[in-house]
This record gives C-alpha cells, structure tokens and sequence, in this order.
C-alpha cells in the first residue's frame, strides 16, 4: 500500500489531508513553511481529512506549534482524527 498525504492552501487555511507517517510528514512540513512564513498572525490547519496517523503525524503538529511559538504566531488545529488526539492525550500534548 502507497502512503500519500497532501497539503493545500486554500481560504487562509491549510487543508491536510491523507496519511500523516514518517514516509510523509518531512514533505508536508517542508511544503508548509511558505504559509507558516507568511504575514498571518494567526494560523488555521485544517486536519479533518487525515486518514491515518501515528507518532509522526503528531511530531508534525509538534513542530508546528513551535514554529508558531518561534513567530509569535497562534495555530489553530481543526478537525483533529480521534486517533491523533488519542496519541496526543498519551504523549502529554495539548494540541488546543
């Protein structure tokens, strides 16, 4: 099975969609950072179309949040899979 994941900019939100793993979660950061980077204080990440996730997925949103922190910006997670906040909720991370 091919793992694929995508993200898109659309409406000042980041649409993630697919399998957040460690075959995925490099390309997608790498592909976020000209939106993480731009003039918005506040940044929208929309997670409701993540199919699978693991530890990974959650070192993504990790990084994010410190990125964000970095920046002095705010991330706001929507949609977040029940499988990610059960990772979440394990590991200690408060995601909201």
């Amino acid at each position: 099975m091919e793992t694929t994941a995508t993200i898109v900019c659309e409406d000042h939100r980041l649409r993630v969609s697919g399998e957040l793993n460690f075959k995925t979660v490099e390309a997608l950061w790498k592909q976020s950072l000209p939106f993480l980077s731009s003039q918005q204080s506040s940044i929208d990440i929309d997670l409701s179309q993540i199919t699978m996730s693991n530890s990974a997925g959650l070192a993504l949103l990790v990084e994010w949040l410190k990125y964000a922190k970095r920046e002095n910006k705010t991330i706001i997670f929507h949609g977040i899979p029940p499988q990610l906040q059960s990772i979440a909720k394990v590991a200690a991370v408060n995601l909201i």
